[in-house]
């Protein structure tokens, strides 16, 4: 597989495109019954499938009509933290609280008109 970084976002977009394309194909879906699965118009589709993806609106619309979300699944996780990570999140929740003060109102009892 050649390194994405390397590609630009055309490429990228073209090679996306691609994929939908052969997707639909494999599945043997017609650009239109794809269009109105997903609710969108058929020249979105067709936009999509040349690279030509202008909202991501309707590029998730199309993957979930191919079943292709678990494609992009790995952007909806969160990220799980190390036991050391964890360590110091809960530590420096502890040193955040607040501290009351300790009787300095009234230390100087003498002092005070009242």
């Amino acid at each position: 597989m050649e390194d994405i970084y390397a590609l630009s976002d055309v490429q990228i977009q073209k090679k996306i495109g691609d994929k939908i394309k052969a997707t639909r194909l494999k599945q043997n879906i017609t650009q239109d019954s794809l269009a109105e699965a997903a609710s969108i118009s058929r020249s979105s589709v067709q936009k999509a499938e040349s690279g030509e993806i202008k909202s991501f609106d309707t590029f998730l619309r199309i993957l979930r009509m191919l079943g292709m979300l678990d494609e992009i699944s790995h952007l909806c996780e969160e990220e799980q933290l190390t036991p050391g990570e964890y360590y110091d999140m809960v530590n420096s929740a502890k040193k955040s609280k607040r501290k009351r003060a300790v009787g300095s109102l009234y230390a100087n009892k003498e002092e005070s008109e009242w």
